[in-house]
């Protein structure tokens, strides 16, 4: 894939622009901590927690505020309803704590973003809670850097469509960069733009996929190389 050509470069926001699903580790490892004394041999909190956050994803979508409930679910299923409501105060205080949680832009992030906006209209792209989302963009100080932002509630083929769409831009002149191989670069691919995978340290089930050999995107070993290989193809 070249990287020639381009008009419009899209940035991912939760483990692209800034950490994030550390925070979700975290936070299960202290649930866990509480929901001890209820686990039986060989049990998998991950995976108990993951069965509440795949069914709940369709009604609260993606964000805190899901994963908090369906912590509290597992919490009262686990625990056979035995959990004391001072330990279910304790998972709710958690998720303020996570909504709340200092935002660390990663390395080279602020550089890449001055270097590309003055080349290129950049973009933000990002699924999850609105109100979250924003806060979140706010406190990281690029609030500003970005003339547009999409907050959706999922990253599919149709979702970009309608984004390139409605902001008239060629797919074939799009480049998103992010982090999640299921919601940042083959959707994109397939609505016909082009991608960078910068992949993070975690990476939650739900966005993990099975082994692709699709060579339709590049993966730099980082977000400084990835700004260099843009530039380098610009000029």
């Amino acid at each position: 894939m070249k990287l020639d050509g381009l008009t419009h470069i899209a940035f991912d926001a939760d483990d692209t622009l800034w950490g994030h699903e550390h925070i979700f580790v975290d936070a299960k490892a202290r649930c866990l901590e509480l929901l001890e004394p209820f686990m039986t041999p060989g049990m998998d909190l991950e995976q108990e927690l993951y069965r509440f956050e795949r069914e709940n994803l369709k009604i609260f979508g993606y964000g805190v505020k899901g994963f908090v409930l369906s912590m509290i679910e597992t919490a009262l299923e686990i625990s056979h309803q035995q959990i004391s409501g001072a330990d279910i105060q304790r998972i709710i205080d958690l998720g303020k704590e996570m909504l709340l949680h200092p935002i660390d832009l990663l390395p080279y992030v602020r550089e890449a973003v001055m270097t590309l906006e003055d080349h290129f209209s950049i973009m933000v792209i990002t699924k999850g809670d609105l109100f979250d989302q924003e806060n979140k963009l706010a406190r990281s100080g690029l609030a500003d850097r970005f003339p547009v932002v999409e907050i959706v509630s999922e990253k599919n083929e149709a979702t970009y469509r309608d984004i390139l769409q409605r902001h008239a831009i060629d797919p074939a002149k799009f480049l998103m960069i992010g982090n999640s191989l299921r919601s940042d670069v083959l959707p994109v691919l397939a609505a016909g733009g082009r991608a960078l995978h910068l992949p993070h340290e975690y990476t939650w089930h739900h966005e993990r996929v099975e082994e692709t050999e699709h060579t339709g995107y590049l993966q730099p070993d980082s977000m400084e190389e990835a700004v260099k290989m843009i530039m380098e193809a610009r000029s």
